[in-house]
């Protein structure tokens, strides 16, 4: 496990000003939960620093604009709102005066981890009348993949099981991986947007170390399958050059470059693979790209599966979280750890994220123009609209929400 993750230290808030009067979409009015998450999706488990990095020391967090802070006590992860009610003062600041506590630096209003009661003032002494009648609230938390996860309720309502959020591969198999964690700048939508649009890899990234010697095609035809809580591009046609009628002619391909395959793929995209490891291919994916609820990306690729966690801070700010997964036992792991390391971590988490990390933090939409390849984000919008209108429903919040 690698570790890049610092808590929130978020830049300063840029102005979006939207002309008016310009053909195109000028609101996304269309999806109207969508709309209103610029904040993040409510009701949903979201990843939010590596496991090693919550101590006895509270580190502060935001996540779905709740201030929350992380702290571990006996082995434990708790995650409380970040705020002392006496003065306001975050609980971030303060530490451990007993054990399964937290206390405020100022004037030592001491809370218990599991329930946020306050279990003692230190400074109005053992006999204080507000012990017990005063709380902060408490968020769930789990740990998997080797990191904190925390829950962001709609109401007051009990968390879904974290492993049903999860992609499913991830819980039933053996793997090993690595990864990074990065506070970045940019509207969580964005991010995730990017993430599963189909046009911009083969553009933006042609520059990327990570394609140094690897073909991108120039265009596709692509449609979205929907398979279970996810949808997948599937990829129907690839054309690898083309000639645009009074420009020219253009093309990814380079004498350096490995040259393209003949075949339409959907693992990978670069070309169809010679043979892939069987747990990815028994996982029967329709498409090599696909996106579930709440901003889960998963790119399949012959031998490993990259996955992008888009972790809503507020409306200006993100956590990316990318991991990098291969599905072996043994001996084998060192061998990933050794490329991950040496290699993957800086080209494919580095310099190729970065670019999106880029475009992320300076894409101000809408108002927009959406063109054939945008099928992918309208897709996407039109699955988060209806899965969340669902959770409303379920948690009886439709009306509050909408």
């Amino acid at each position: 496990m690698t570790v890049d993750d610092s808590p929130d230290t978020p830049p300063p808030v840029r102005s979006r000003r939207r002309p008016t009067g310009e053909p195109g979409r000028q609101d996304w009015k269309s999806w109207p939960h969508y709309d209103a998450a610029g904040s993040g999706f409510r009701g949903y488990w979201y990843p939010v620093t590596w496991s090693s990095r919550i101590t006895g020391d509270p580190l502060p967090f935001t996540i779905c604009g709740e201030k929350i802070t992380l702290i571990r006590d006996n082995g434990t992860a708790y995650a409380l709102h970040n705020r002392c009610p006496h003065r306001g003062v975050p609980l971030s600041e303060g530490n451990q005066q007993f054990p399964g506590t937290v206390s405020c630096p100022y004037h030592g209003w001491t809370f218990d981890l599991p329930t946020g009661k306050l279990a003692a003032v230190i400074t109005d002494g053992p006999g204080c009348r507000l012990t017990g009648k005063v709380s902060v609230r408490t968020y769930p938390v789990e740990e998997r993949l080797g990191m904190v996860w925390v829950y962001i309720p709609l109401a007051d309502e009990e968390p879904h099981p974290i492993d049903s959020q999860l992609p499913e591969e991830l819980v039933s198999n053996a793997f090993v991986m690595g990864g990074r964690i990065d506070p970045r700048s940019g509207n969580w939508r964005f991010a995730c947007e990017n993430g599963f649009d189909e046009g911009h890899a083969k553009y933006l990234h042609r520059t990327a170390l990570w394609r140094l010697f690897k073909p991108m095609p120039t265009w596709n035809i692509t449609r979205i399958v929907p398979k279970g809580r996810w949808i997948f591009r599937v990829q129907d046609e690839v054309y690898w050059e083309a000639d645009f009628p009074g420009v020219g002619r253009w093309t990814n391909k380079r004498w350096w470059k490995a040259q393209p395959p003949k075949e339409t793929f959907n693992i990978g995209n670069t070309g169809k693979p010679d043979k892939v490891n069987p747990t990815i291919e028994a996982q029967e994916f329709p498409g090599f790209a696909s996106l579930s609820m709440p901003g889960v990306l998963r790119i399949a690729y012959p031998n490993f599966i990259h996955y992008e966690f888009y972790v809503p801070v507020d409306q200006d700010n993100h956590r990316y979280v990318g991991v990098m997964v291969n599905f072996t036992e043994g001996w084998d792991t060192l061998r990933f750890y050794a490329k991950y390391l040496g290699a993957i971590r800086w080209l494919f988490h580095g310099q190729f994220s970065g670019q999106d990390a880029w475009m992320v933090d300076i894409t101000d939409a809408p108002p927009e123009k959406l063109y054939r390849p945008d099928i992918s984000l309208t897709a996407w919008r039109n699955l988060s609209e209806e899965e969340y209108g669902k959770k409303l429903a379920g948690t009886g919040t439709e009306e509050k929400e909408a």
